[in-house]
């Protein structure tokens, strides 16, 4: 941009702020010029070319997964987002189930909330029908900000990042684990729980079978179906043609999760849409320690990747700060992309605490009635609350496997332990 307009754009910025304030930061921005400078605020503080902070994904050699740097507010990326979809819902009945699917939505006291059962609105595969490995009707009660504000630094590590307009979570790493010294796949274990230092990714390998189907979804236990990735099934006819931006989800910390295609211009929504492609890419020496690529190749774990910086549309969160057809001002957003990570693993924002509410892995009623406190424990481990609540819930609220935990964390186990308040139980 010539210099010229940038002056009378900050002289523009600068009378609009001195006649409304500091009310609404978005309100202030120039719908073509700021997308641009915002997007270099939410990359700041990371060294260029450097990955994100953290050791690895859940704590395990050679991986680059953000590491719950909470980073300091970016106030230009404040979003005021309570008048898009605010009254968004899903009631019918899914025959193929014999299930309702049932979500509502709703914005008050500067949360919007979800209500919801879970059930997919859309077809699902015949193995999640009968009675071997059905989909049950959940209780899901989740909140997030109406007015959500990027962090600078790698973003909060998040299990369970978004839920998707029908109410259906999105969950995309996996329980799968391998350990450093097996001699056969079949020494590795697809359960929950498992232990190893290599963490199984279920999309992109062909290794190992999580049973999902062509809405890259499966079923935990407890009869809860989730997204791993591309949810085909809610895609509009103009999406699946590349014809239309399609916004699907709700992140937990309040920013829009979007369908495979974006602006090629962040800053134009008359140009072109494109592809979105994440920044991540495949190491190109496999970390050390790594079961033989002979045995397991690239692609199966994890930590099989890395973020590189521009070498994609998406930052290490899989998003960007771009005009949208729901938010044409510009907004940080995410979005589910075709390669890894297809789900972002981190959210630049600050997820509400209620976001602990949502349905326990066993299928039971949610945890939050009476959740531990955990803020002590979140600062002695030197991580966000909102990440150890939404990590302790993921894993079965008070009765969580600390191990997995401890893993999806990237903290040590004994330090987790330890740091935590006492179960009522023991």
């Amino acid at each position: 941009m010539k210099k010229v307009g940038l002056i009378v754009l900050t002289l523009s910025v600068a009378i609009a702020v001195l006649a409304i304030g500091l009310h609404s930061p978005m309100a202030q921005q120039g719908p073509e010029s700021v997308t641009q400078e915002v997007a270099q605020e939410v990359a700041q503080d990371r060294p260029e070319g450097a990955p994100p902070a953290g050791d690895s994904p859940g704590g395990r050699p050679g991986g680059d997964r953000p590491a719950g740097d909470v980073g300091e507010p970016i106030a230009s990326t404040e979003a005021d987002t309570s008048g898009v979809l605010c009254d968004a819902s899903t009631n019918v009945l899914n025959e193929q189930l014999g299930l309702q699917s049932e979500a509502q939505w709703s914005c008050a006291d500067g949360q919007r909330q979800l209500v919801a059962n879970g059930v997919p609105n859309h077809q699902t595969g015949e193995q999640f029908v009968g009675e071997r490995n059905p989909i049950t009707a959940q209780e899901v009660n989740v909140a997030m900000p109406l007015n959500p504000v990027a962090r600078t630094g790698a973003g909060q590590r998040s299990i369970n990042p978004a839920y998707a307009l029908s109410g259906v979570k999105f969950n995309p790493g996996t329980g799968g684990r391998c350990a450093s010294d097996i001699t056969d796949v079949s020494e590795c274990s697809l359960r929950p729980g498992s232990t190893g230092e290599w963490s199984m990714e279920a999309l992109g390998q062909s290794t190992f079978d999580f049973g999902e189907d062509a809405n890259h979804a499966h079923v935990q236990r407890g009869g809860v179906y989730h997204y791993h990735g591309m949810p085909e099934g809610l895609l509009s006819e103009q999406n699946l043609a590349g014809e239309s931006m399609q916004l699907i989800a709700w992140a937990v910390d309040g920013f829009p999760l979007y369908a495979r295609y974006g602006y090629s211009d962040p800053e134009s929504s008359t140009s072109a849409l494109q592809t979105m492609a994440p920044s991540y890419q495949l190491k190109a020496t496999p970390d050390p320690d790594r079961p033989s690529v002979d045995l397991i190749p690239m692609g199966t774990f994890s930590q099989d990747y890395e973020y590189v910086e521009g070498s994609g549309d998406l930052d290490e969160c899989n998003g960007r700060f771009a005009v949208t057809p729901e938010f044409p001002q510009g907004i940080y957003h995410y979005y589910v992309t075709d390669a890894y990570p297809f789900v972002q693993r981190c959210v630049k924002g600050t997820p509400d605490p209620s976001a602990r509410r949502g349905p326990s892995e066993d299928g039971g009623p949610p945890q939050g009635n009476a959740p531990p406190d955990l803020s002590e424990a979140a600062e002695q481990l030197g991580i966000s609350e909102a990440a150890l609540s939404q990590a302790m819930q993921a894993a079965e609220g008070r009765q969580a496997d600390l191990a997995e935990v401890a893993r999806e964390l990237g903290i040590d186990e004994a330090e987790l332990r330890e740091a935590l308040p006492p179960r009522p139980n023991r």
